[in-house]
């Protein structure tokens, strides 16, 4: 590949402006805060209604036009190059898991308002035009907390799933996204195209970053998920005088299947991940036998091939704790997500950002799913990491400091200077398009 960099236009200096993201991020985290930094702000909530409506009018303040679509995916776009240009699409979500941190989501949404209002600015005060056209999302139940499955607003504007299937979803509650969006005055109706690339700034979820002592890291692949969500069938009885012989307790079998599903990872290393992380009891008094268990369960790998054999697995182990308690099961619900990598040119650009502010970009691995993987499979697509403290994330104390989400802001800003000045040849000449 010719070296490009003797061809490459100057580009204006841009410089975010740390207070005004930090002040940003301490006005939001009043939607659904608590104390010690705890958040809970469910997609498509009242309190999600709060943050969406700040959201819409930081956009209108700032003349970024907003739209909603049909599965309630808000934007904020900025015309910077006029009609027929590409656009760059950059966010994250705003809500959250009940209890959860503050960081995760909606960092990515605020840098990208930040981000953008500052490559405006650097660019009008330059005199110089743009090649492409920006916008801002912030996504649909990224987290899958509420209404499964998770990024179902992006899956719905990629197209991965159907409109009307994703209203139909029904929460704990039995309320449906197409109630709870009308609720809140988000069933929207405009038509959004498919952006030319798309990049999503996140908090790592993981302690890799900071414990190799890095600023910044770019996510190079991510891992596939099989998720079932299964019930197991039994008989309710009361707990006194029912024989241990006569009783079918579906929360046994549950206890069985769980753990089968952790000793199962001892068989590859770290290359399987498992969980339950939501369990369903009915009728769930202290003083009858279970008749029913739901288990949300998840498989995860960067490999097609450990995915399908542990979906094996899970299958026969399903069976076995079913014979060992003498009870029923049915599996309710499958959602799978494959595994693939993120697009090299916009690694590549990170790089060369990342390089720009004096860091080395770290290659990371996503296990948990971002919207940028469902935005994967129809642009170019890439997810940028700074560090979380321990690592943690989905929990109140999961934290993000200000001077590393302020510099994964400005990587994210020179990235967007870059493309907005050289176009989508610089992720093309930067090392392919996906």
């Amino acid at each position: 590949m010719p070296d490009m960099t003797a061809d490459r236009m100057a580009l204006p200096p841009v410089r975010i402006d740390p207070d005004r993201l930090r002040a940003m991020m301490e006005a939001i985290s009043v939607f659904g805060g608590g104390a010690d930094g705890a958040l809970t702000r469910l997609t498509l909530s009242p309190e999600d209604g709060q943050a969406r409506d700040w959201l819409a009018a930081w956009f209108s303040a700032h003349g970024f036009a907003p739209r909603v679509d049909a599965i309630g995916n808000q934007f904020g776009f900025l015309d910077l190059a006029g009609p027929g240009a590409p656009t760059v699409m950059v966010g994250s979500h705003l809500d959250s898991q009940p209890n959860g941190g503050r960081f995760d989501g909606t960092l990515g949404v605020l840098a990208a308002c930040e981000a953008l209002l500052s490559v405006r600015e650097a660019l009008e005060a330059a005199g110089a035009t743009a090649a492409c056209n920006v916008a801002v999302a912030n996504w649909t139940n990224e987290e899958g907390a509420r209404f499964q499955p998770s990024l179902l607003g992006s899956s719905v504007f990629t197209g991965a799933a159907g409109l009307d299937w994703a209203l139909d979803r029904r929460d704990g509650d039995g309320v449906t996204v197409a109630e709870a969006l009308s609720r809140i005055g988000y069933a929207g109706s405009d038509r959004v195209p498919v952006p030319d690339a798309f990049i999503e700034l996140h908090i790592e979820g993981g302690p890799i970053l900071e414990r190799e002592g890095l600023r910044f890291g770019a996510f190079t692949r991510y891992w596939g998920a099989t998720k079932y969500r299964l019930a197991f069938l039994g008989r309710q009885a009361h707990t006194g005088p029912t024989p241990m012989a006569e009783r079918r307790d579906a929360l046994l079998g549950a206890a069985y299947l769980i753990a089968d599903l952790k000793a199962m990872t001892a068989d590859y290393g770290l290359d399987l991940h498992t969980s339950v992380g939501r369990l369903e009891v009915r009728p769930n008094s202290p003083n009858t036998v279970p008749s029913e268990a739901v288990l949300f369960i998840e498989l995860r790998s960067g490999s097609p091939a450990i995915l399908e054999e542990a979906e094996l697995r899970l299958k026969a182990a399903i069976e076995g704790a079913a014979a060992r308690a003498g009870i029923g099961h049915e599996v309710r619900a499958i959602d799978r997500r494959a595994a693939g990598p993120m697009a090299p040119g916009l690694v590549r650009l990170a790089e060369r950002a990342g390089a720009a502010n004096g860091t080395t970009t770290r290659h990371l691995d996503t296990i948990g799913g971002h919207d940028a993987v469902s935005l994967s499979a129809v642009c170019p697509s890439v997810v940028l990491a700074v560090p979380c403290r321990g690592g943690v994330m989905h929990h109140p104390t999961e934290f993000a400091s200000p001077e590393d989400q302020a510099f994964g802001t400005q990587v994210l800003a020179d990235m967007l200077m870059i493309l907005a000045v050289e176009g989508m040849a610089a992720i093309e000449t930067a090392g392919g398009d996906r």
